[in-house]
This record gives C-alpha cells, structure tokens and sequence, in this order.
C-alpha cells in the first residue's frame, strides 16, 4: 500500500468521497503542512487534508488526481465552496517523490495548466484530525458539506474500502 495526502477544503466530504474510489483502502482527516506538532490553537499554516492508503495495483497516482479533480475547484484560492481561509486551499501532498512527478505531469497534461492553483509539495508535517472529524458525513450526513451528496455517493458499491 502507499499513502497520499488530498486537501481540497472542508475534509468531511473529501474523506467521504475518498473512501468510496475503488483501490482506497483506509483514509485519516487530518492537517498538512503546518508549522507545529499539534492540534492545540490555530491551524498555523496548515491545510485540512485527508490521509488517503491505496493499492497502485488498483488505483494510480493520475487517476486519485482525476477523481479529486471531480470535487475540487482547481483555480480557487484557498476556498472551496463557501469555505474560505488558507486551511481550505487545495494541495496534494507526498514523502514519495514519484507520487509528487506524478501528480505534477497530471496537471501539466491539462489545457487549463496555466490557471490550476492546487499545490504539489512533499509532506513535510501532518497531525491527525481529532475524532469528532474523522468520518464525520457517515455519522451526521446533514451536516454541511461544499461537496454535493450525488457526488460524494458516485463510486458507492463498487469494490471499495475494506
């Protein structure tokens, strides 16, 4: 299994979403690339992310980044959908530097390159969300969510998560 990290806003639905792609075989809410070993304060720096194992035999670096691509605006600036602040920008984040290659020619293959604002960058520091985060549209699934429930719901019943 290797491990990838997607931040694209609000980590309720894209943990929901994540985990019904076939090939996904564990995710983690979570916070990327920040500035400190906690949760304690203020998010300093930090993107809300979801920590997302998969089996490549499956699923591939491009395809995860076509399917984020399905629920992303890829030109917005630290907002998606009605969040806004540098905790919702949208990132793809790796200690893998094949993952970061990948990524990176997934984006350069696309007409509208030159407007894409999603980060690639090695993972340089990651903190696990607290419990009241982690699967949270499973166990509220009214609770708000910048990503449309069809959407989130698209890949259900195909082999998934385990």
């Amino acid at each position: 299994m290797e491990i990838v990290y997607f931040a694209g806003g609000c980590l309720w639905g894209v943990q929901a979403f994540i985990k019904t792609i076939p090939g996904v075989t564990f995710t983690e809410a979570g916070r990327a690339n920040g500035a400190t070993d906690t949760l304690d304060g203020d998010y300093d720096g930090y993107a809300e992310c979801v920590k997302t194992e998969f089996d490549p035999t499956v699923v591939s670096i491009r395809e995860l980044m076509g399917y984020f691509f399905e629920i992303i605006d890829p030109y917005s600036v630290n907002k998606q959908g009605q969040d806004v602040g540098e905790k919702y920008r949208t990132g793809v984040y790796s200690e893998a530097e094949e993952h970061l290659k990948e990524a990176k020619a997934f984006l350069a293959g696309r007409d509208d390159y030159e407007q894409i604002v999603v980060e690639v960058l090695p993972l340089t520091n990651y903190v696990r969300s607290a419990d009241e985060h982690q699967d949270r549209l499973a166990r509220y699934p009214n609770d708000y969510c910048h990503i449309p429930q069809e959407t989130i719901n698209k890949y259900k019943g195909l082999p998934t998560i385990r």
